[in-house]
């Protein structure tokens, strides 16, 4: 089997674009006539302006056509290696290539199990979990002027089916800064309505963007332990790992981190430096399937959990969901959806009850409703 041909595809999803207003897929066609799909991430790290995501489609079809085309798709390990290792100004972890590599690998694993007729988790070791426990956002918006109604909006996720949410009630993300002591009260009086009204019936975690500096997040996390939050989610900015586990030393909330971590490499010296106890990969960015898997399995040596991140459009969401559903140490799984990831599959992704539904199909377990798609390409 060989693959040879491929399409992109810019998609616009619909109001209020969680996800991205943006998604970019892509379709690796074999000979044998069997079709993979993939995505590369072009959400809320860039610009809503579809003029800046005509690069990363450029990017996404070189490489393609100089690593992917002609050759046997079933050789992952072996593509992947090439277009991360053979391309010298490329081969570094980084925001901008490495999620072309996990486009290209999600399609690769797609053929894999279309080929096998089965899901691309059985082809990783089987199902671990038969459903995955998710976790909603809590927006701030109001809650910092107001933050006795925090509890009101808990009890609304906790009605919707919800055992678990984050906040971040530090905006804005930029710049990097100490909080005013205010302003840390001002989050403990969120997190003490929450509890006052939902108790702990709702996990929520600190969903900071480390806009901190270290002295900060350990002042926060001081001033919030009491309330036991979920996580506290990258305090600082994830490049110096040695100041996150200065403020992992500081705290007994776990530490989560990764969404902007890239490769088995940069994951690697978290777990090492013991600056996160919680790993939240991210498919469509770090690697793809492939390298997910790898940096689970070294989450789980290191007695670390995955709680992957998920801001992204629906193939992604579907590539992190096998991942999810074969790795042991999966804890929980961000659940973003827009209206577009509800209605753009034959058979939507299962969001019910606070659970996500593994999908039985073979592949990603995933099939464009050809209507949709069409009505919301972008020529």
């Amino acid at each position: 089997m060989k693959v040879v041909d491929f399409k992109t595809m810019v998609v616009e999803g619909e109001k209020p674009y969680i996800g991205g207003r943006y998604s970019l897929f892509l379709e690796l066609m074999t000979d044998e006539g069997i079709v993979g799909l993939g995505e590369r991430i072009a959400g809320s790290a860039y610009s809503a302006h579809l003029k800046d995501i005509k690069s990363h489609v450029r990017l996404l079809e070189e490489f393609v056509g100089q690593f992917v085309i002609g050759q046997n798709p079933l050789n992952i390990e072996l593509i992947w290696d090439r277009m991360y290792g053979t391309r010298h100004d490329l081969r570094h972890p980084s925001l901008y290539a490495t999620p072309v590599i996990s486009a290209i690998d999600m399609a690769l694993w797609d053929i894999a199990g279309k080929a096998a007729n089965q899901p691309i988790y059985n082809l990783l070791g089987g199902q671990y979990h038969e459903k995955l426990r998710a976790y909603a956002y809590m927006p701030s918006e109001g809650l910092v002027e107001h933050p006795e109604r925090a509890g009101e909006v808990a009890a609304k996720l906790l009605e919707e089916g919800n055992s678990a949410c984050k906040i971040d009630p530090f905006m804005p993300l930029f710049p990097i800064r100490d909080i005013p002591i205010w302003e840390i009260e001002n989050a403990a009086k969120i997190f003490e309505s929450i509890r006052d009204t939902v108790g702990h019936q709702l996990e929520v975690g600190i969903g900071t963007h480390g806009q901190l500096t270290t002295y900060s997040a350990i002042r926060v996390a001081d001033f919030l332990e009491p309330y036991h939050p979920f996580w506290f989610e990258e305090p600082v900015m994830p490049e110096n790992v040695e100041e996150m586990a200065r403020v992992a030393a500081h705290t007994s909330i776990p530490i989560a981190t990764g969404e902007r971590l890239v490769t088995k490499y940069e994951f690697a010296r978290v777990l090492e430096k013991q600056a996160a106890q919680i790993i939240q990969l991210d498919v469509g960015q770090c690697g793809g399937i492939t390298e997910a898997k790898k940096i689970a399995g070294m989450a789980e040596a290191h007695y670390a959990v995955i709680a992957p991140h998920m801001y992204c459009g629906p193939v992604a969401a579907a590539a992190a969901i096998q991942i999810d559903t074969c790795s042991p140490n999966f804890m929980i799984q961000e659940a973003n959806q827009g209206p577009l990831h509800k209605k753009i599959f034959k058979e939507p992704l299962v969001f019910e009850n606070g659970f996500i539904i593994p999908p039985t199909g073979p592949g990603l377990g995933i099939e464009f409703d050809q209507d949709v798609l069409k009505a919301h390409l972008v020529e």
